[in-house]
């Protein structure tokens, strides 16, 4: 059944992507301005100011094995990761995984629900045939809990008295987000990793924090965000399911203070999630919904796709080739830089997820 989108984005009376606050047209010339102006205000009013980049950081490699992990296929190391922060120190593990075929290979930094290998949300085997390494962390037992305790892993380093004292201080999402770019710190240093193939993914609530770590950290040239939902991919005006009150009444810590402010107040943020995939660009973002995911709204999730794939017009580049009607599970839409797929099911992280952003991933 035909869907008139273009009314239903109009309908959403989003904020304009091409104007900077004071109301001056975004060009070709001063889209980057546009686009820290966005992560400034990204930062400011939902997920809190991402901590600065370590002066000095230590990779300390504690095991390897060359033969038994992916039939042999694959080295696998845990390694550490120290650096200094507020005159303190903190320090996390991360499980790697390279593929012995590739001299250099494409590498994904991948915040998980586990640190283990192998997991439920990771295909290691087909990571590794098709050439991928990744590095593995768990949000909460490596960084931080997932709960209002801002005492515990690293949030007790930025906050040492476990306080968070002004609206605009970070909330958990961004610390996930922080130490995803650690792990690429680390990548990047790897004479085995190409470059210009490092991607951050997530899922759900790590979702969101691989779309604010690519946002803030432009080593990373793509990001995966699967069924991400409210505060990550999908737009919030007008959206179904899970809203800014419902996620900021359970999880508060996730975010800065002033979010809050917005519950049953959408219409007043100064931004919108299309503010949040635009400001990976020029890079490449590939979101990902689940018909049956309705919390997350796949709806709000592909417009926000669409209204964010005009951006990368500015650099030069295509825009988000939409269909104007709503997508059906099974439909893979994918431009040169924003890749969108609706599968059947539920909120997961399948095979069938990670095997359309590998094809975006190692497209040329």
């Amino acid at each position: 059944m035909y869907f008139d989108i273009k009314n239903e984005i109009e309908a959403r009376k989003l904020p304009d992507l091409f104007k900077f606050s004071d109301g001056t047209d975004v060009n070709s010339d001063n889209v980057s301005k546009r686009r820290m102006e966005m992560l400034e205000i990204l930062q400011k009013n939902v997920y809190g100011y991402v901590p600065d980049a370590p002066d000095k950081i230590d990779f300390y490699i504690e095991k390897t094995d060359d033969t038994r992990c992916c039939a042999g296929k694959a080295i696998y190391k845990e390694i550490r990761i120290t650096f200094p922060i507020n005159d303190s120190e903190f320090s996390f593990p991360v499980k790697i995984m390279m593929p012995k075929a590739v001299k250099k290979a494409p590498f994904a930094v991948i915040a998980n629900f586990r640190g283990t290998l192998p997991d439920e949300y990771i295909p290691s085997e087909e990571l590794i045939d098709r050439g991928i390494g990744f590095g593995v962390f768990c949000y909460t037992t490596d960084i931080t809990s997932d709960d209002n305790d801002f005492f515990s892993g690293i949030s007790g380093k930025i906050y040492k008295d476990g306080i968070r004292k002004s609206g605009s201080d970070c909330g958990k999402i961004a610390m996930w987000a922080y130490c995803a770019s650690r792990v690429l710190d680390y990548a990047i240093n790897c004479e085995d990793i190409d470059r210009e193939k490092t991607a951050v993914a997530g899922h759900s609530r790590l979702g969101k924090s691989a779309l604010l770590a690519s946002a803030c950290d432009e080593r990373f040239k793509y990001v995966f965000s699967n069924n991400s939902g409210c505060a990550g991919a999908a737009v919030s005006r007008g959206k179904k399911g899970e809203t800014v009150k419902n996620i900021t009444d359970a999880f508060p810590y996730w975010f800065c203070k002033n979010y809050v402010s917005y519950a049953e107040n959408e219409e007043k943020m100064p931004c919108d999630q299309h503010f949040l995939l635009a400001a990976t660009a020029p890079r490449k973002v590939y979101v990902a919904s689940a018909a049956e995911d309705f919390w997350a709204d796949p709806l709000s999730e592909y417009i926000s796709c669409i209204e964010a794939g005009q951006f990368w017009r500015l650099y030069g580049k295509d825009a988000f080739p939409y269909i104007d009607s709503i997508p059906k599970p099974g439909d893979i839409i994918c431009g040169s830089n924003i890749g969108y797929h609706i599968r059947s099911g539920v909120h997961f992280l399948s095979r069938y997820d990670w095997n359309a952003f590998i094809d975006f991933f190692l497209k040329k």
